[in-house]
C-alpha cells in the first residue's frame, strides 16, 4: 500500500523509535485505562454502568486516525510504528500477543512544516500508548479552539522527525545506534545495548539479524572510545 510517510523509509513494524526520544525502561510502564464504560445487560433498575473493558488495538488505532483527519490528515499521510505485525492495509493487527516493547510511534506528514512525530511508552499495552497519543494530539488542537494557533505551531515543532536512522549505504554514529550521549560512558552504553538487543536478537519474535549486527558493531566501538575493550 503507497504511503507517503512509508516513502520516507519510516517502517511501521518493527517499531521505528525517533531519534533522540527518550524511553521509558520496560519496568516502569504503568497500566492505563483507556477503555471504554459498558452497561450490564438487564432490565429495569438492574441495568448498570460497569467498569470499562480495556482498549482494542483497533480503537487505539481509530482514535489516532480520527485526530490525525481532524487536522487534516488523510490515512496516507501517517504511518503508526510499532512491533506489531502488519495487516493487510499497514496497519497493526490485533489478533496477537502484547510486544515486549509496547511503545508505539505516530508519524504523519505536515504539508507546511513537513514530518512530524509523537512517540510515547509510558503504558505496558501498545493500545493505551495509542490513545495516550490521539489524547495528547486532541489536547493540544484544542489550544487552537481557544485562539492560540500561533501557540499550537510552536508547540508542534517540538514533534518534528529527525531524517530516518538508517540511509542506505550510510554508518551511523554509534550513540545513534545505541540511543544515547556521545558522551555515555560504560555503564550507560551496556545498558542501552542490553536493553535494545533483547528487542532485536535473531532469537527473539520480531528480531532483526541485520540491527543486532549493527548493535554488536556499535557497542564495540563505543567501549573502544572510552576505553574499556
Amino acid at each position: 500500500m503507497s504511503n507517503k510517510v512509508n516513502n520516507a523509509a519510516i517502517t511501521a513494524y518493527p517499531l521505528q523509535w525517533p531519534a533522540g526520544w527518550r524511553r521509558t525502561e520496560e519496568g516502569l510502564r504503568e497500566h492505563a485505562r483507556f477503555g471504554k464504560a459498558s452497561r450490564n445487560e438487564g432490565y429495569g433498575d438492574s441495568k448498570r454502568w460497569v467498569p470499562g473493558r480495556d482498549l482494542t488495538i483497533f480503537e487505539g488505532i481509530g482514535r489516532v486516525l480520527a485526530e490525525l483527519k481532524k487536522m487534516g490528515l488523510g490515512r496516507d499521510d501517517v504511518v503508526i510504528s510499532t512491533n506489531l505485525r502488519l495487516r493487510l492495509d499497514g496497519l497493526p493487527r490485533s489478533d496477537q500477543r502484547e510486544p515486549q516493547d509496547s511503545g508505539a510511534a505516530v508519524y504523519w506528514e505536515d504539508s507546511a512544516q513537513g514530518r512530524k512525530v509523537m512517540a510515547i511508552d509510558l503504558y505496558d499495552r501498545v493500545a493505551d500508548n495509542l490513545a495516550a497519543v490521539a489524547a495528547t494530539l486532541e489536547a493540544m488542537r484544542s489550544i487552537k479552539r481557544h485562539g492560540g494557533a500561533a501557540i499550537l505551531e510552536r508547540a508542534f515543532t517540538g514533534f518534528i522527525a529527525l531524517p530516518p536512522p538508517i540511509a542506505s549505504g550510510m554508518k551511523r554514529d554509534w550513540w545513534a545506534v545505541l540511543d544515547c550521549s556521545p558522551n555515555s560512558g560504560r555503564e550507560i552504553i551496556e545498558h542501552a545495548y542490553r536493553r535494545l538487543a533483547s528487542r532485536y536478537h535473531p532469537d527473539k519474535e520480531g528480531g532483526d539479524q541485520a540491527k543486532m549486527a549493527e548493535l554488536n558493531a556499535a557497542r564495540a566501538e563505543a567501549l573502544g572510545e572510552v576505553g574499556n575493550v
